[in-house]
């Protein structure tokens, strides 16, 4: 049974995550082992966790919504394919024993930690490229497969999701990166508003928590907005992989 101390950690933790993914990504690094230290079973924890920070992706689609308006073709082909992802991770994630779940955590935190590892990578190559070929639209039905297997791992953990989302895009679809990481966004959100549904019926969301991370996590983004030029990404990433490898060692350790 959580206390009041509890929600109040709680809602630092969410807080400090909306204000993370606005500036650098990864605050699912900070948010779920808060939960699972609370005593919140793993599997409930990251469904909780999914639910409670649908309304930040929606934020950073509306954010972006002007880039998005010449790219309905694009929308059309990606929006089925993180709707279908979505849904087959968390049905996914419903499905695994929570004993194997908790065994697959440190894995899953050493992926999104090193996925942002390799963001500045993945955005220095995807500008490179696009300078190159002049940013003139491809063939997007290439895109569409990869999104979905992206959706699916989006469903499933969600962390880091943007930036794999991102890479494939870059890698197969020929536009500006602008407009790329706008549609991103979109896809990012369609993928956790999916899975957050599926999981509204699912029983184990802990709602009381939801409402707080949720509440907390859109203070953080409005905060992370407004403290952008004040902070280097680069810096606040890196604060976040540490965090990601010392949680994955503890998980790896209990």
């Amino acid at each position: 049974m959580l206390n009041l101390s509890n929600y109040i950690i709680i809602a630092l933790a969410s807080l400090s995550a909306g204000a993370v993914n606005s500036i650098a990504g990864g605050g699912t690094l900070i948010t779920f082992p808060v939960l699972t230290a609370l005593g919140i079973p793993a599997v409930a924890a990251n469904i909780t966790n999914t639910v409670a920070l649908c309304p930040g992706y929606l934020g950073g689609s509306l954010s972006q919504g002007k880039d998005l308006l010449n790219q309905k073709k694009r929308l059309w082909l990606y929006i089925p394919a993180a709707i279908v992802g979505g849904l087959l991770g968390g049905i996914l994630l419903q499905v695994t024993p929570e004993v194997l779940f908790r065994e697959l955590v440190p894995y899953l935190i050493l992926l999104a930690t090193a996925l942002l590892v390799f963001q500045p990578i993945v955005r220095s190559y995807l500008t490179r490229r696009t300078k190159t070929t002049g940013a003139q639209p491809g063939s997007d039905i290439w895109g569409v497969v990869p999104v979905g297997i992206a959706a699916i791992y989006g469903g499933y953990f969600g962390a880091g999701l943007s930036i794999i989302v991102l890479a494939v895009l870059g890698i197969t679809v020929d536009d500006s990166l602008t407009q790329l990481n706008a549609l991103k966004q979109t896809i990012a959100l369609i993928t956790n508003l999916t899975a957050g549904l599926f999981f509204l019926f699912s029983g184990m969301v802990v709602w009381p928590v939801a409402l707080v991370m949720a509440v907390g996590s859109l203070l953080g983004g409005a905060l992370g907005g407004k403290l952008a030029g004040h902070v280097q990404p680069n810096v606040l990433r890196w604060i976040v992989v540490v965090i990601g490898l010392i949680v994955a060692t503890l998980y790896f350790i209990r």
